[in-house]
């Protein structure tokens, strides 16, 4: 008879854990097998599982002092090894003999503890509520327990949420409890990688329990694409949401849910026909989707960005290969014209490392004047040197201890501080000007540069042995113009800059330029041009009348240089233009009407009419 309040699966969940003790040569009198970790083993236990822990105390403690802090209780938090890592509540109910077991770093796997909650949540990946009975060893039988799994934004089972008592609570209430208490840590962990970079769709059966834990949770990019989920999202829709789409799902387009009020309630249909209310939430930086968190500190091979790219293949494994060696604490350096994207591809590198939670400390090494760069990387003793601050400075070197240390156009650097950085990288030592005191310092090193310093070298303007310290890997990002994403690349950014009523898009004309221009300044000179033209275009269809100058006399240098220019219905765009004011003829004199004709804008247009006077 399956227990009160529990599903009529509980029964064979018990019979089937039982079984399992019997195979491990267990028997009812056998005493648990906690384990004693070391303390130094402990402190790594605990490390490894910092942001889980800190994760589950954020989440947990609310419910434990509002609800749970008047009940003969205890929570245990358990990795996915079934290792204790943190316990809100009371011990006064845990039998004496059995103190060990409720400490970090002790196990309750089913081998070593016979059928428990913690063990069997893990063994069936589910929840479960254990009776005082239903323990497989008697030595266990003092308490009840109930638990459930915690899985990750990648949906991978990273631990389990146990509340333990001697109290005779309803088995539906303690299981319920630590059920709702999962899933709010689970929202929780996507949300912390998420919500800054993707868009957030919640949606539920009612408009009052939006907010709710128990509300579906999807995470999607600007192309409409499902990045993550809850499992209540699952549960909702009846469907694993993985690979599906917005418009897969609902009854709607991509363009009207983002076309949502930021945070207000909007009717939704599933394509199944359950109706549902949601609240779309959109990025709070520009920047989209980070990379997946590392497990176990190790990256994650092809959790490429798209703040970084959407699918070029040389920009996959130029990540791949940095996000490897970064860890291993090789120097990096990225080189690629100005504006291609370096900064934006070493803040995803920072991100999608272990030092996430550190910051990234950035220099423009051609930014800060020649003469104060040494102090600004190295810091200075309070008096070092005329106008020095009065309580000195510790340097940016320094700031970057147990981070990462990101020297953008380090080829611009003056060769006495490459001395100095060089004395550092080798001596793993920071001295501050005025000072004799040495000052260890940990940093994780990238560097940038667009020009070659291996030319920098032969020239006499970097030291050589400094660039084989900064240059364990070299990573070229390619141009604008060489990518293979360009076109959603353009998505993305039109999405960012865009208001919400701005939902018309580009004219095919302006996209077959965008796929012919040289973009001398890559990605920010594409972000720029985008934001003029939105700008312009005020919601109407961005076309050529919406695009800047500049990005016309581009096209002519690309034209003079061999290069032919054609819109999708309009003869070759030369330099020359040929005859404007037989083509105006051709136009019945309608300036805009030849500016669209020939791909240009309408001042382009008068200019070139003037030049022909």
């Amino acid at each position: 008879m399956a227990t009160p309040g529990i599903s009529i699966a509980h029964d064979t969940m018990i019979k089937d854990s039982w079984a399992r003790c019997r195979e491990f040569g267990l028997d009812h009198r056998s005493l648990p097998a906690f384990g004693q970790l070391p303390p130094q083993q402990v402190c790594q236990l605990l490390e490894r599982h910092r942001v889980l822990s800190l994760t589950a105390h954020q989440q947990v403690l609310p419910f434990y002092e509002n609800i749970l802090s008047n009940a003969n209780c205890l929570i245990l938090l358990a990795d996915n090894q079934g290792q204790v890592l943190n316990s809100w509540g009371t011990q006064r109910f845990v039998e004496p003999t059995q103190g060990l077991g409720f400490v970090a770093g002790a196990c309750w796997i089913e081998q070593a503890a016979g059928t428990n909650a913690i063990g069997t949540a893990l063994a069936g990946e589910q929840a479960v509520h254990i009776e005082h009975d239903e323990h497989f060893l008697k030595a266990n039988r003092f308490m009840t327990g109930s638990a459930a799994p915690i899985f990750d934004a990648s949906r991978r089972l990273v631990g389990v949420l146990d509340l333990s008592s001697d109290s005779f609570l309803p088995p539906s209430y303690t299981l319920g409890m630590v059920k709702m208490i999962s899933q709010t840590i689970e929202n929780r962990l996507i949300l912390d990688q998420f919500q800054n970079t993707h868009f957030q769709l919640t949606f539920n059966t009612g408009l009052d329990n939006l907010d709710s834990q128990w509300a579906g949770l999807l995470i999607f990019d600007e192309s409409g694409h499902i990045l993550c989920a809850n499992r209540r999202a699952d549960s909702l829709l009846g469907t694993s949401l993985l690979q599906a789409s917005i418009d897969e799902l609902f009854r709607t387009t991509l363009a009207e849910v983002l076309d949502q009020s930021n945070g207000q309630p909007f009717a939704l249909q599933a394509s199944r026909d359950n109706r549902f209310y949601g609240q779309l939430k959109r990025p709070k930086a520009p920047v989209l989707p980070l990379a997946s968190l590392p497990r176990s500190g190790q990256p994650v091979a092809g959790a490429l960005p798209m703040a970084v790219g959407f699918g070029d293949a040389k920009i996959e494994k130029a990540f791949e290969q940095a996000q490897r060696l970064l860890e291993k604490n090789v120097p990096l350096l990225i080189l690629g014209e100005t504006g291609a994207g370096k900064e934006v591809f070493v803040k995803a590198l920072h991100q999608a490392s272990t030092r996430a939670k550190q910051p990234l400390i950035a220099v423009n090494c051609a930014a800060i004047p020649s003469e104060l760069v040494e102090a600004e990387l190295f810091g200075y003793e309070k008096g070092a040197f005329t106008g020095a601050h009065h309580k000195g400075s510790i340097g940016l070197i320094r700031k970057a201890h147990k981070a990462t240390l990101f020297l953008d156009e380090i080829g611009d650097m003056p060769l006495a501080v490459q001395a100095r950085l060089l004395r550092v990288l080798q001596e793993r030592c920071v001295q501050p000007l005025g000072s004799s005191e040495q000052h260890p310092v940990d940093i994780r090193l990238i560097s940038a540069t667009h020009c070659s310093l291996r030319d920098q070298v032969h020239r006499g303007l970097f030291r050589q042995d400094l660039y084989y310290r900064v240059s364990g890997l070299n990573l070229e990002l390619p141009p604008l113009r060489e990518r293979t994403d360009l076109p959603a690349l353009v998505r993305s950014l039109w999405n960012q800059h865009r208001e919400p009523r701005q939902t018309a898009g580009f004219d095919s004309h302006v996209m077959a330029l965008f796929e012919r221009h040289p973009w001398p300044g890559n990605l920010r000179q594409l972000s720029n041009v985008i934001q003029v033209a939105l700008a312009l275009a005020d919601g109407e269809l961005i076309g050529t009348a919406h695009l800047p100058e500049d990005f016309f006399a581009d096209l002519e240098v690309c034209n003079h240089s061999g290069v032919t220019v054609k819109t999708a219905d309009s003869p070759a765009v030369s330099g020359s233009y040929g005859n404007l004011n037989e083509l105006l003829q051709a136009c019945g004199g309608n300036i805009s009407q030849l500016a669209k004709h020939l791909g240009v804008s309408r001042n382009t247009v008068y200019k070139r009419l003037r030049a022909q006077v």
